[in-house]
């Protein structure tokens, strides 16, 4: 699993180009003996291991990389220039295809076990694309479940809770149109950077403002306006993101954009025009499967390596979409202490290989637990 990882590691390819990346795990799937699909969803990969009848399980890892310069210098960094496994899915890979191959020798399990391989996490939406491309038709699962390693957490522990894990994902564009005119004559004009200005602070309240039990985020991430010190500008682009764990707080946001927008530019004599994206939705456990994925790792870690209570994430994960569809529960595995750097999506990320063999041993046992022999 080390050898896979690093190999991995050292060959990133982003969303839809992991070409390479799925070579690998088709040929370490094909050589185990498990019936291989490559191509789905583009550059997919789904390995099928049955043994005899029974229910059917999927387990899912994510094959890509970012587009993001590597400032490491050991031995296995990333070769390719603007490319880089920052957030750990060379190991997520590495883990599942050694649990493919162990569960391939051993067959300790009674069904069927789907291997997902699933390409383009990171913001395309390879997960909704793969359901969306017939994956449960195909492959059929009476349970899916996912991990990622989590920074921060000590190495080789659990964090699994029902509920929302991770936050839904939204995009948003506001343009701005007022009058351009002389910056030494402002009152010739509507200056819309200062109505972006206001529009931003009052953005401000659709979290703090909202119901403080109901996590959320708003933040405005570009501006654009204007091309000369004497000039103000026509029009004002700003652009965000918004994060919410709720449905109905996801609603409260995009209302609040609109109105806070068309509030601001109708009391200043401007027009605005507003798009609003949503992307992921929010990544919810179902109860009976996390309360089953606890049990495994209570049963083969003990109970110290277990967190039930771990806060969820404000970050996004398409394996979101496939939760829309099947009842399942997405886990996060200690990764150690995120120390110098060692932070997702950070230029100085590295995965932790000594928590290869937890992945992996998870994976087999949560395939034993849950097909019975």
């Amino acid at each position: 699993m080390k050898q896979w990882r690093r190999q991995i590691h050292a060959h990133p390819e982003t969303a839809f180009e992991e070409r390479n990346t799925a070579a690998l795990v088709a040929d370490v799937l094909a050589e185990a003996g498990l019936q291989t699909t490559t191509g789905f969803a583009r550059t997919g990969v789904v390995g099928v291991l049955k043994n005899g009848d029974g229910p059917s399980l999927g387990l899912r890892a994510d094959l890509d990389a970012l587009n993001l310069e590597e400032r490491n210098d050991f031995q296995h960094r990333s070769r390719i220039p603007g490319k880089m496994h920052a957030c750990g899915h060379d190991g997520h890979t590495a883990m599942l295809l050694g649990a493919a191959r162990h569960l391939a020798r051993t067959k300790r399990f009674r069904g069927t076990v789907n291997f997902i391989f699933q390409p383009a996490e990171e913001n395309d939406g390879g997960g909704r694309l793969m359901v969306d491309e017939g994956l449960f038709e195909k492959f059929p699962c009476d349970a899916i479940f996912g991990l990622h390693n989590w920074p921060g957490l000590e190495a080789g522990r659990f964090a699994i809770q029902a509920g929302p894990v991770m936050a839904a994902y939204d995009n948003f564009d506001v343009e701005i149109c007022g009058q351009g005119s002389h910056a030494a004559m402002p009152h010739q004009g509507i200056d819309p950077v200062v109505i972006a200005a206001q529009i931003i602070m009052a953005l401000q309240t659709v979290v703090s403002r909202n119901d403080p039990l109901k996590p959320a985020v708003v933040s405005v991430t570009r501006v654009e306006a204007g091309f000369a010190y004497n000039v103000i500008p026509e029009k004002t682009t700003l652009r965000g993101t918004a994060r919410s764990l709720f449905p109905e707080t996801r609603d409260h946001i995009e209302n609040s954009v609109r109105r806070i927008v068309k509030g601001i530019c109708d009391s200043a004599g401007a027009t605005a025009s507003v798009t609003y994206r949503r992307s992921y939705p929010a990544t919810i456990n179902s109860e009976r499967e996390t309360a089953f994925a606890q049990q495994v790792v209570r049963a083969t870690f003990g109970e110290e390596h277990l967190l039930t209570d771990y806060p969820p994430s404000m970050g996004s994960e398409d394996f979101a979409y496939m939760l829309e569809h099947k009842a399942g529960c997405y886990v996060k595995l200690g990764n150690g202490p995120g120390t110098g750097g060692c932070t997702l999506h950070n230029p100085r990320y590295d995965f932790n290989d000594e928590i290869l063999s937890a992945g992996a041993a998870y994976w087999v046992a949560l395939a034993e637990h849950y097909l019975p022999i």
